[in-house]
């Protein structure tokens, strides 16, 4: 077997999840991932028996601050067949103009990266209930975020059962503050995003949408809450009919008795889930309504865990060429996304 060798630069909250998940993959062979401030996270990663790369410049720093680091940034880079970027927001176009487009290396991006303008680092965001073939073979992709992952897997399973009786969907997302792991404050404020980015990156993958998007941010640190109203033209469906799109759909649990985020959060954590994370999107039907065209639809969405089977999937359209049906069960395997659905549903009956 040819074992496909990862890079992952940066490790924060993604990084750290996906060095997790890849480090027990037997197809991949982790190079190691990147640090670039001295923390506690460094001794994490090396007690995690993980290689930890740093800036050629902070060699020393970190060397004499007890670290026994493997490299520089580069050297990893140059030692993999593809690179996930895992940077802060922003930071993915310059190490693409730095090193993945000078050492001729595919990367996939994440969600906080343009698609568009002056500093886009590529020309499509995937999302894998949506265009996970579309991947296949690309240089460089965008990994959709947690938001517009989670929209990708409410809104495609309506529009292939209702197709063209859908005439709109308005979202408000309500967004958490910081991540459980986050040392910054969480500010007792609801703030408002004067122009989100999902709307557009769903609109990159689901062009013929007619899409409204509002985020908000709250003071929250358990897990992002979607409200979704979808209009149709005529009598809306059933209650009924709209669950049935969701019984076996990939990264979806239908759930009832949860009352609030937390809920579902501290469960994941109670159960031992890996990082505390399901990795997927909670329907809570309790919460489901229709009212003459209109069907709303309550669901909570995993912040950063969401993401990184995407990233997994992804890694097979784009570097393994792998069918979705064949991707679908190597991931499922990693993440054992279908127990923690089974089990989750199961605790919130």
């Amino acid at each position: 077997m040819v074992l496909v060798r990862v890079f992952i630069n940066g490790y924060g909250n993604i990084g750290r999840r996906l060095a997790s998940a890849l480090s027990v993959d037997k197809e991949i062979q982790l190079v190691g991932v990147a640090k670039y401030t001295i923390d506690d996270k460094v001794k994490e990663a090396l007690d995690n028996r993980l290689s930890v790369y740093v800036p050629q410049e902070m060699l020393g720093a970190f060397k004499e601050k007890g670290y026994n680091v493997s490299g520089s940034v580069p050297d990893a880079v140059k030692a993999s067949d593809v690179v996930i970027d895992a940077a802060k927001e922003g930071g993915g176009y310059d190490n693409k103009k730095s090193l993945y487009e000078p050492m001729g290396k595919p990367a996939i991006f994440q969600g906080g990266e343009d698609r568009h303008g002056e500093r886009a680092v590529a020309d499509m965001i995937h999302n894998s209930r949506v265009n996970y073939s579309k991947a296949a073979g690309r240089t460089y992709v965008i990994q959709g975020s947690c938001n517009v992952s989670g929209m990708g897997r409410v809104m495609q399973p309506l529009i292939e059962k209702f197709g063209e009786r859908i005439r709109r969907y308005d979202v408000e997302l309500i967004r958490r503050w910081a991540d459980l792991e986050d040392t910054k404050a969480v500010k007792d404020s609801i703030e408002w995003d004067r122009n989100p980015h999902h709307q557009d990156d769903v609109k990159d993958f689901i062009p013929n949408a007619n899409l409204y998007v509002d985020a908000f941010k709250v003071p929250s640190r358990m897990m992002h809450l979607h409200q979704m109203f979808i209009r149709f033209s005529g009598k809306a469906p059933s209650r009924d009919e709209i669950l049935e799109c969701y019984r076996n759909e990939f990264g979806v649990a239908i759930i009832s008795s949860a009352k609030g985020t937390g809920d579902v959060r501290k469960k994941a954590l109670e159960l031992g889930f890996a990082h505390g994370d399901t990795n997927m999107v909670h329907i809570h039907q309790d919460i489901l309504r229709v009212q003459d065209d209109t069907v709303k639809i309550g669901y909570s969405d995993d912040q950063t865990g969401m993401v990184i089977p995407e990233n997994h999937m992804l890694l097979q359209s784009m570097v393994f060429k792998r069918s979705r049906e064949d991707a679908l069960k190597r991931t499922d395997s990693l993440f054992q996304l279908s127990k923690k659905r089974k089990t989750l549903e199961e605790e919130f009956r």
